[in-house]
């Protein structure tokens, strides 16, 4: 909005000039018009106070996830092995397709895990889980 406010008082100003009363013969003659494009206008930036500088870094944070045993989670269906971890203390499970054709799980009741990695009972943090999974109906010794 202030672009156009500034590039309007420019071009008022250039055109408006132009208009006084003619002084000699040579002023008298019809001025030939040329085209003025205005592609940017700069404004003066806003001061910004620096920033301090900490002389002191932090030490990085320790991790503070629990390890907890891994459930067994073999033939459920992937949407309630992954609740099943969380109610465990671990957010963060991987799954992957066991037919290995690189399919996405995005609707994780339509999954059903194979094979799990670690184990039972081994001792599990954020993003350890690793879910083997194939699609409700396909091939397995689940059923």
């Amino acid at each position: 909005m202030k672009r156009t406010g500034v590039c309007a008082i420019i071009l008022s100003t250039a055109v408006l000039g132009g208009c006084g009363l003619p002084r000699s013969e040579a002023e008298s003659r019809t001025p030939v018009p040329v085209p003025v494009q205005i592609t940017s206008v700069h404004l003066p930036e806003p001061a910004v106070a620096p920033q301090p500088v900490a002389t002191e870094t932090a030490p990085p944070a320790a991790n503070t996830s629990a390890r907890v045993p891994m459930p067994a989670v073999v033939c459920m269906n992937l949407q309630a092995a992954q609740d099943l971890i969380q109610t465990a203390g671990v957010f963060y499970s991987r799954s992957a397709d066991a037919t290995g054709q690189g399919r996405r799980q995005v609707v994780d009741r339509n999954w059903v895990v194979v094979a799990q990695t670690p184990a039972p009972g081994a001792l599990i943090g954020e993003g350890d889980a690793v879910l083997s999974v194939v699609k409700v109906g396909e091939p397995t010794d689940c059923y």
